[in-house]
């Protein structure tokens, strides 16, 4: 591929995004006549936490509206259950030589379920509305490389300013001019900040996203907060994802044994995850269908680049080394995760092209008692560790995080010191993140990553960019780091995909060295079943393919 033209290149990159649509197989079984909740056993019930905002799509980055808003919206293109890339609402995304500018045609029929047809125009107001930095969106940096992002990013700047780089030629064209070569393009617009809002979005944003109005598979019906959410078939959904069932049931647990007794019960039909003290047993517990595959998800924690002792400086490296030294991920995987579970040794997963177990600065993910003591001293001798010290470490406690957490602050102070950690876990999921996004944990935090599309590129940009940070994504610790970010700009603009993750590869090196997070370990993609629901599986991505789901009898 080394000899290749770069439009020949460009051309196979965007293939997975110019196939033909498998929009035919459609969803002529929609039931539009799903209960609002007076009739829930027609529904597939799942588990879900309560959303940190309303279900915008740009204004979320957690998984209890994520799980919502991919089924209410639909992009561009998507991704099937393999991760296999089909066209949606795009009938054609054609590079220009250098992968600076896209045009895209869209087809036609597409409409939100208040009617409107779905146009190049929705795209373009979304994506300008979310990149507008007064609209404080999360998933803003998403559009940093569209020409005239950074304008938009002014303080100052007009509430109703657009991208300079998006164009609308007719009602069916989107063109897209970047700031910088983009060969990854066509496969970011499957991530959900991307997807269309209609028109009335705009009048009043916060109560539109109570109750949105998209283009997906399902329609929003009801939410009852700290409860559940209700969506039904979409009758006029013209997509590639079929729908099987009545409708989703989100509910609202706060604690993961609950949520899995109503599995055993047949009262909870689907659970996307396994309580700790049930790893042993559910691959062999006939009261469940289980499923437990590799999977894409890592699992990590972050300590923020403003936190005293571990800013990203000599004692800060120092120190977050000697932490990640001391944690015993074999154990952890082992004993308290019960094999659900691999150690990370990068910051992508085994599923990413890619990826790799032999980076430099590897060891700094191994687990090595006496290295972790001398660069904790070294750290010491710049700045010394008092008895007022200590690290916290913050999880959702109704997340089911508490038996993990808690063995990696003992495995810490087994290591250092009896007190140099210790536990910070938040009531909810909601509070937690909360916190998080307010810059309000004083001290490291649980994250990880559920990748939007099959690039190390998601997994890298959108966790440690620089253009992620201060709120501005998903780098919550506000890591920056200029030749990280360079040479992820490199690997967007390489001729090759071998090049490309190589580029990826001496960056996430560089992430080796500063651990701006500290990898844990690789989640499998495992959860269960009530024993009277068919269906049942999980995607790429380690969640259940809700919309195959069926239930006996209904």
């Amino acid at each position: 591929m080394k000899n290749n033209t770069f439009r020949r290149l460009l051309a196979m990159a965007a293939a997975g995004a110019m196939l033909t649509s498998i929009a035919a197989c459609g969803s002529s079984s929609n039931d539009d006549t799903a209960s609002n909740g007076s009739d829930s056993t027609s529904l597939i019930s799942v588990n879900n936490s309560e959303p940190q905002n309303g279900l915008i799509p740009s204004d979320t980055n957690e998984m209890g509206g994520g799980r919502v808003i991919r089924y209410l919206f639909e992009g561009l293109v998507s991704f099937d259950a393999k991760g296999k890339q089909h066209l949606e609402v795009a009938e054609s995304i054609t590079p220009n030589e250098d992968a600076t500018k896209y045009t895209i045609k869209l087809k036609k029929g597409w409409k939100f379920t208040n009617g409107e047809a779905v146009t190049a125009h929705s795209f373009a107001d979304t994506w300008s509305f979310a990149a507008n930095v007064k609209n404080a969106q999360k998933t803003a940096s998403r559009f940093s490389t569209i020409k005239g992002y950074d304008e938009l990013q002014d303080p100052n700047v007009d509430p109703k300013a657009t991208l300079s780089g998006l164009s609308t030629p007719d009602d069916y064209t989107l063109v897209v001019e970047l700031n910088k070569p983009d060969s990854v393009f066509p496969t970011k617009l499957a991530h959900q900040s991307m997807f269309p809002l209609p028109s009335v979005a705009f009048k009043d944003i916060k109560k539109f996203g109570q109750a949105p109005i998209g283009n997906g598979p399902y329609k929003f019906k009801s939410w009852s907060h700290d409860k559940n959410i209700i969506v039904v078939p979409n009758k006029d959904y013209k997509g590639s994802r079929k729908v099987s069932n009545k409708g989703i049931e989100y509910r609202v647990y706060t604690n993961e044994d609950s949520a899995y007794s109503d599995v055993l019960s047949g009262n909870l039909d689907v659970m996307d995850s396994v309580p700790a003290a049930f790893t042993k047993t559910f691959k062999t517990d006939k009261k469940v269908q289980a499923y437990s595959e590799a999977g894409s998800v890592i699992q990590t924690f972050t300590i923020p680049s403003s936190l005293d002792h571990f800013k990203n400086d000599e004692e800060g490296q120092l120190r977050r080394q000697a932490i990640s030294m001391a944690i015993n991920r074999e154990n952890i995987c082992d004993k308290v995760l019960n094999g659900t579970g691999t150690p990370a040794v990068d910051f992508t997963s085994p599923l990413t092209p890619g990826y790799s177990d032999s980076l430099k600065g590897v060891g700094n993910l191994k687990y090595n008692e006496k290295k972790a003591k001398e660069l904790w001293e070294k750290a010491n001798a710049i700045s010394p560790w008092t008895s007022d010290d200590k690290l916290t470490f913050a999880y959702n406690a109704d997340g089911g995080h508490e038996t993990t957490y808690t063995a990696v602050v003992n495995s810490i102070n087994n290591t250092l010191g009896s007190e140099v950690a210790a536990t910070n876990p938040y009531p909810t999921f909601n509070d937690y993140r909360t916190a998080v996004s307010d810059r309000k944990v004083q001290g490291a935090f649980r994250s990880g990553w559920q990748p939007d599309y099959p690039s190390a590129e998601n997994y890298l940009v959108a966790n440690y960019a620089s253009a992620a940070a201060d709120g501005n994504g998903s780098n919550d610790g506000d890591y920056k780091n200029s030749e990280f970010d360079d040479l992820c700009s490199k690997a967007a603009a390489a001729q090759t995909t071998d090049e490309a993750n190589k580029l990826y590869q001496q960056a996430q090196e560089i992430l080796l060295n500063d651990l701006p997070a500290i990898p844990l370990y690789y989640a499998n993609a495992y959860g269960v079943a009530a024993t009277g629901v068919s269906g049942f599986e999980m995607n790429w991505q380690n969640l259940p393919v809700y919309e195959n789901m069926t239930k006996s009898g209904k």
